[in-house]
């Protein structure tokens, strides 16, 4: 992998496991006004971006990881604060899966990854997976955790699947883009970083990686003529 691939890649890496080693707390918005689930969901289209960023917060408390699909446009919403609270809930929702004592196991294991327990976190969400394998943060958890214990092909298997529960998933396609980069894959890291900035277009970044993706893929052919 080239110098400028391994560049550009560190900072959008560093901002992926950031949030996956974290369950992001959001800060209550200037003015907070309380809604149900309905409301919480309207609230994401308004005109007014205090109401756009309180909806945000308000499913942040009722919604599940299904919910994310309605935080998505907001990813690349006009106001850079909408943005940045999209960031936060998109990541948060996703480790919701609508059952408690799953929720509570899970969050056991984001614990066990933020003090360095690789093997108990891989257990914890290797339990997760076992009851809930439609529970696609488990996967993306259990993935970043081979990533970060250098076990990479076990790593990209995981991705494969959170990638076919949740095809939006940025995190885990940036990811997934850098082990196939490293492994001479550029046309298969570019699709994918493709994806993933078309659901998230401010990626940290992105376009100067995809460039790099793809004067490797032109080097590449230039090198089989």
């Amino acid at each position: 992998m080239s110098n400028l691939l391994r560049f550009t890649l560190a900072p959008i890496l560093r901002v992926a496991l950031a949030f996956a080693l974290c369950t992001m707390q959001l800060a209550h918005p200037a003015s907070e006004e309380k809604l149900n689930y309905q409301q919480a969901r309207k609230a994401l289209g308004h005109a007014e971006p205090q109401r756009r960023i309180n909806g945000m917060y308000q499913l942040t408390k009722l919604g599940t990881a299904k919910d994310a699909d309605a935080v998505y446009p907001l990813l690349d919403d006009a106001q850079a604060e909408v943005r940045q609270v999209a960031l936060a809930t998109v990541w948060q929702l996703w480790g919701k899966s609508g059952d408690a004592a799953i929720d509570k196991l899970y969050q056991e294991g984001v614990d066990k990854m933020r003090d360095g327990d690789t093997a108990g976190a891989i257990k914890v969400f290797s339990a997760i997976i076992a009851k809930r394998p439609a529970f696609a943060e488990a996967w993306n958890k259990r993935a970043t955790i081979y990533y970060m214990a250098g076990d990479y092909e076990l790593s990209m298997q995981d991705c494969e699947k959170v990638l076919e529960l949740t095809p939006q998933h940025f995190g885990a396609l940036v990811g997934f883009a850098q082990m196939l980069a490293e492994r001479s894959q550029p046309e298969r890291a570019l699709a994918l970083m493709e994806r993933a900035s078309k659901v998230n277009p401010y990626l940290a970044n992105a376009e100067l990686m995809m460039a790099a993706l793809r004067i490797q893929i032109e080097n590449k052919r230039k090198n089989m003529i």
